[in-house]
């Protein structure tokens, strides 16, 4: 039978603008906006859907004109629905990015309030049907009590992605409070990394993560890799060489890569290189998605 992945999690409305010239503050800068689709967890059930794999978003919709498009959208790009919602009271999810001429982040604001209604009871509703999945994905948009009811209640392996430095402490906080800590993967980057683990390097924020029931730790490093890390081994892998266009959405990327090879039956660490892979394809793309991915990594 034909794998299923769910992912749950954050989809929005991404406004990218990126500097022609160096950024001036408190001033006008020339550049260009691009207008597209994003959410860590939409993202990553995107770039798995564009690679073939059966893939189900679980996310909550705004009743305003941005959750009909995002809604439609994602139903264009074969993504399964069905178990996902909208509230018409709220507004839909939106991430405002301001990249420098070379493509980086500067900063970004993200307005993701409407994922909030991901509550313990909303996902016990579709508990049955979550649990047919294969593999389940999860941002941590979602509530802290939401990511320690998967850890205690699906019974597939669970990946999570850290998504910021203030929002990834959702994770370590659930580890610390579910009946049986325990999470299949999780990815960080390196910042978020060393904030929710309060160490220096990252070998230690790997080994902390695996004391607090991680089973397999991802630590991306941008242009330097990334570090993987199981009970058993660790590995540091160099970034593969490509044109950076713009950096939104290569670690949502990165994830799905790492779930794709997971779902093919790929050992780790030999999955950390898909997610490189995924994340180069991304790099080299203007949108938080590249249409072309599979291209590229397949």
């Amino acid at each position: 039978m034909e794998t299923l992945i769910s992912v749950i999690g954050g989809a929005n409305v991404d406004l990218s603008a990126t500097l022609n010239d160096a950024f001036i503050a408190a001033d006008s800068n020339p550049g260009h906006i691009e207008v597209g689709y994003g959410g860590v967890a939409r993202n990553i059930a995107h770039n798995l859907s564009l690679l073939g794999a059966r893939t189900q978003l679980l996310t909550i919709f705004g009743g305003d004109l941005f959750g009909g498009l995002l809604h439609d959208y994602c139903k264009q790009q074969g993504i399964d629905l069905h178990l996902s919602d909208h509230v018409n009271a709220q507004r839909s999810g939106i991430y405002l990015c301001l990249n420098n001429h070379g493509g980086e982040m500067i900063a970004a604001v993200a307005d993701t309030e409407v994922i909030r209604s991901i509550t313990p009871e909303w996902l016990a509703k579709r508990s049955g049907e979550i649990n047919l999945s294969d593999y389940i994905v999860a941002d941590t948009n979602i509530p802290e009590d939401s990511i320690r009811w998967l850890m205690e209640n699906v019974t597939a392996p669970l990946f999570i992605d850290g998504v910021s430095t203030t929002k990834a402490h959702r994770v370590v906080n659930a580890l610390s409070k579910a009946k049986l800590p325990y999470l299949h993967s999780l990815k960080l980057n390196l910042k978020e990394a060393l904030a929710v683990t309060e160490t220096a390097t990252y070998a230690e924020a790997a080994q902390k993560l695996l004391d607090l029931g991680v089973a397999h730790v991802y630590i991306t490093l941008g242009s330097e890799g990334v570090y993987c890390r199981n009970a058993a081994e660790e590995w540091l892998f160099p970034a593969l060489p490509g044109e950076v266009v713009n950096t939104t959405g290569a670690g949502d990327a990165f994830l799905a890569g790492v779930v794709y090879a997971h779902s093919k039956g790929i050992d780790f660490p030999q999955t950390a290189q898909y997610g490189l892979m995924a994340a180069r394809a991304t790099l080299m793309s203007p949108k938080a998605v590249n249409p072309d991915i599979a291209n590229i990594l397949l």
